[in-house]
């Protein structure tokens, strides 16, 4: 594939033979980011699993200590006391049935979808619309929950989502190029440390096989990282 001449001209900053140590990748990545908007840092891990074993899925949620650096559109499927919480927490979308209706006419401008443990009969009704945009609720994301304030307040303190996809690698936001390397640097070692105790019990041999950032619109940058 053709690529445009500003990629072309980024690509050069980077030595695609080399592993760059975490902060200087980091650094890297800003210096790539020469799109006109915010462009937003990627990070890829091959994982050293086997997803279609049920004992090697990898899957969890950890929350940036620097956070996104977006703003968070959140949807609540809630009903009685709960809408009313949902509300003052923050939600920007709070219904029930007819928020399902809505979802089925097609509504999907959300960013993180959260619902009580009691409405998932309804929900359950839209998985095959947010389903593939990884916008259905789930236990283990913490968006199946009766405390729906904690989850708003994660949701919008840069609470992030990690899953295995069906090459074995787990796909991140870590943040903004306009964040400098030391907050993505943070950000970064949060996400990893958190796949790192997720790594499952019948994991063989090395776990992280490779670690890739990448801006939006910029080149992949090979990453060092010593911990196994």
């Amino acid at each position: 594939m053709k690529q445009g001449k500003r990629y072309q001209e980024v690509a050069k900053l980077v030595d695609r033979t080399k592993l760059y140590e975490v902060e200087d990748a980091m650094e890297l990545a800003t210096q790539t980011a020469k799109a006109k908007f915010d462009e937003t840092v990627e990070l890829h891990v091959k994982l050293g699993v086997d997803g279609r074993q049920a004992d090697q899925q990898v899957r969890g949620t950890c929350i940036l200590p620097n956070g996104t650096g977006k703003s968070v559109k959140i949807l609540v499927i809630a009903k009685g006391d709960k809408v009313e919480e949902a509300e003052k927490a923050g939600a920007d979308f709070v219904g029930a049935d007819e928020m399902v209706t809505k979802i089925l006419g097609g509504f999907t401008d959300f960013d993180v979808c959260i619902t009580t443990p009691d409405m998932m009969g309804v929900v359950g009704r839209v998985a095959r619309v947010l389903g593939p945009k990884g916008l259905m609720p789930n236990p283990k994301s913490g968006t199946v929950t009766n405390d729906v304030a904690k989850a708003i307040a994660d949701a919008k303190a840069g609470k992030v989502e990690y899953r295995l996809d069906k090459n074995n690698i787990v796909h991140v936001s870590i943040g903004k190029a306009s964040f400098g390397k030391e907050k993505l640097a943070e950000n970064f070692d949060t996400v990893i440390n958190a796949l790192i105790k997720a790594k499952p019990a019948s994991s063989k041999g090395q776990y992280l096989r490779s670690i890739t950032i990448s801006t939006t619109m910029g080149p992949g940058i090979k990453v060092n990282y010593n911990k196994k």
